[in-house]
């Protein structure tokens, strides 16, 4: 991680608790305590009111933020009652992205509402009985959706067959716990859907692919009744 991001990402640590040791942030980015202290040190000369306990830990000054973004406590109850369902879906990818942005929304809110919001978080409970196998390709596969990119992918099918492909990511959905990716696969020269978590090996080309028209309610008339639905052969 370079000393800007983790910088940035320190200080919204910083912001989403109210106190943070510095082993903890030592342990989250893999650097050493030293290094942590060198952080710590270049955000107070950047101006960052920082308060340190023997012991403890840092902490922000009362009342300093990052603007402009502001959220009520009711979008915050919001989107911390997502972050619970997000846990439940199969892709780890998904959550650790999720719960980086709620550490954002964290960061914003007053002491008070920080306390409120962490007492909502331990009285909201999501429960899934179904064990799940999961997946941890979605952020990459959505970044791929965006940006035209083709990726390759080692592949097992429901009949255990084992295959490597090159494919162009059209689009995602979630659906009996599962995240499906629909992609333009170049070994069947065709649409094909895959579950992301049968996806074995996932690789980032450096190609891009021309952007295509896609609609996901056009791809479902055109091809529902065709496909039956199925994922990948």
């Amino acid at each position: 991680m370079k000393r800007l991001h983790r910088l940035t990402a320190i200080l919204v640590k910083l912001q989403s608790k109210k106190i943070v040791q510095a082993a903890e942030l030592a342990n989250k980015f893999e650097v050493s305590l030293r290094t942590i202290y060198r952080d710590m040190q270049a955000l107070t000369d950047a101006g960052v009111p920082i308060g340190a306990e023997a012991g403890t830990g840092y902490f922000l000054v009362d009342g300093y933020s990052l603007p402009p973004v502001m959220f009520t406590e009711k979008e915050a109850n919001a989107l911390l009652t997502a972050s619970k369902i997000i846990k439940t879906n199969n892709d780890q990818s998904l959550i650790n992205e999720y719960q980086e942005a709620i550490d954002k929304v964290i960061a914003v809110l007053k002491t008070t509402q920080k306390e409120k919001l962490q007492i909502l978080e331990q009285r909201v409970f999501t429960y899934n009985r179904e064990k799940i196998k999961p997946s941890t390709s979605l952020s990459v596969i959505q970044q791929a959706i965006t940006d035209f990119r083709v990726l390759e992918i080692q592949y097992t099918a429901a009949s255990k067959e084992f295959s490597k492909r090159l494919i162009e990511p059209l689009g995602v959905y979630f659906t009996n716990n599962t995240w499906i990716m629909i992609a333009h696969c170049r070994l069947r020269n065709d649409y094909r859907e895959f579950r992301t978590d049968r996806i074995i090996n996932l690789i980032e080309t450096q190609e891009l692919f021309p952007p295509k028209h896609f609609s996901l309610e056009e791809y479902y008339k055109k091809y529902a009744e065709t496909y039956n639905l199925y994922v990948s052969s």
